[in-house]
């Protein structure tokens, strides 16, 4: 069964049909999702659904776009949302340098805070990195050399995946493989070990191919481990076992 490793169910594009969707995912092949925040309202809805699903797991973070809503006190409510028994992972936390908001000196204070945060409680995190790969890989090998996690929706080089790859953290590749003018990450993918790979949507966002444009959820995850097994050469089962180990192993998850 598929490992559903990035996904985020509590965006309002699932207002309508949230329960009926999730609750079809199982007896499609999903067997697990991490549910990951972006912001404190959706780290608080996160929480608010791994307790309702069995097979849901969540993370809780600051996505780099939203953190200047952090200050001390919510802060330590974030923190204390690390100790709930289903959170497996501190994310989605990182840099973002497509837009000019937040600085990014707030970005990166808090970038650091919440990799201190991962490091304190012994969690994995789950990195957000675009427009900004050296000083993401830099401050990744300050403060997290010793931590595990993946970068989630890769999009840079070859080169840039090896730094990360040197460093033990795994790449969650999703529906962007599957365009057609996506040369640099099937190149990657191609390049990478398959014990390194996790399979993810980013739903509502970024549906593969022949969904591209369309809200996207981990039904569609399908079109990813296919088009993975067709560049490594391999079989979709094996695909979809290796990645559901990774993400177990990552996420330490037990059967």
């Amino acid at each position: 069964m598929i490992f559903e490793s990035h996904a985020h169910y509590d965006d309002e594009a699932f207002e309508k049909d949230q329960k009926e969707l999730l609750s079809s995912l199982k007896e499609n092949g999903i067997e697990y999702v991490v549910n990951v925040g972006a912001s404190l309202a959706s780290t608080k809805a996160t929480i608010e659904l791994i307790n309702q699903y069995s097979f849901l797991y969540g993370a809780v973070g600051v996505h780099p776009s939203e953190t200047a809503e952090l200050n001390e006190e919510n802060f330590k409510w974030l923190k204390e949302q690390c100790l709930h028994d289903k959170v497996v992972a501190v994310g989605e936390i990182g840099l973002d340098y497509y837009w000019d908001e937040p600085a990014k000196d707030i970005q990166k204070k808090w970038f650091e805070r919440q990799l201190l945060l991962a490091k304190e409680e012994k969690l994995p995190i789950i990195i957000h990195s675009r427009d900004a790969a050296q000083d993401t890989l830099e401050m990744m090998k300050c403060h997290a050399r010793d931590l595990e996690g993946v970068i989630h929706c890769y999009s840079y080089s070859k080169e840039t995946a090896k730094e990360f790859l040197d460093m033990g953290y795994y790449l969650g590749i999703g529906g962007v493989v599957t365009f057609k003018n996506a040369k640099k990450l099937k190149e990657v993918v191609e390049y990478m070990p398959m014990d390194r790979i996790l399979l993810e949507t980013d739903a509502p966002y970024l549906s593969p191919e022949p969904n591209r444009g369309k809200r996207n959820s981990s039904l569609n995850l399908v079109y990813v481990a296919k088009e993975i097994a067709a560049i490594k050469n391999i079989s979709y089962d094996e695909v979809v076992d290796i990645t559901n180990q990774n993400a177990k192993q990552l996420f330490r998850i037990k059967d």
